[in-house]
């Protein structure tokens, strides 16, 4: 998507947010769970990635899931300019791709034997259960984050209906594995 094609936004922030600081609302959501993808790309530099765990399931027909990025992300000016990216959901096996993933740039595709380029030119990480190649649908600039819209175009799914790993986790600062409760 280019500058033009950006959509702007009417949000509005009211002046009264009874007094809500980023440190109360940031330790709130450090109680929610959520899953661990990792959003790569190609970019005219080289591959890009970095950690997500803002990944949602947006619609079945089209098939459109999100994620969101910080306006303060390395990552940014690449995913901007991106046609497509590959979302990876990591199993509980791969808490090293996720941290290597929320690193510093330079280092998240130095080690060459952890992923591979696919046709399309997407890199795409060795040993996840499934990902999912996304063209970029939609941006949309929220509050100090972008949301970004994908239409999903291609399921890789090795899981043959029972992952051989649980899900990655991320919940109070540290990763986790679920534990199933019961029947």
């Amino acid at each position: 998507m280019t500058e033009a094609e950006r959509p702007a936004t009417d949000f509005q922030v009211p002046d009264d947010l009874s007094g809500i600081t980023a440190e109360q609302f940031r330790a709130s959501m450090r109680h929610y769970p959520a899953g661990v993808t990792v959003v790569t790309l190609n970019s005219p530099s080289g591959p890009i990635g970095f950690t997500a765990t803002s990944f949602a399931s947006l619609s079945l027909a089209p098939p459109l899931v999100s994620f969101n990025i910080a306006h303060t992300s390395s990552s940014l000016t690449a995913l901007l300019d991106a046609d497509s990216v590959v979302i990876h959901f990591l199993g509980e096996h791969q808490h090293d791709l996720a941290q290597r993933f929320a690193r510093t740039a330079a280092d998240r595709f130095t080690d060459r034997s952890l992923w591979t380029t696919l046709d399309t030119g997407e890199p795409v990480l060795h040993g996840t259960p499934i990902w999912l190649r996304a063209t970029i649908h939609q941006l949309i600039p929220l509050g100090d984050h972008t949301l970004v819209v994908g239409l999903v175009t291609r399921v890789h799914d090795n899981t043959n209906q029972s992952p051989a790993a649980a899900p990655l986790l991320y919940y109070n600062g540290r990763y986790h594995r679920p534990t199933k409760i019961g029947d």
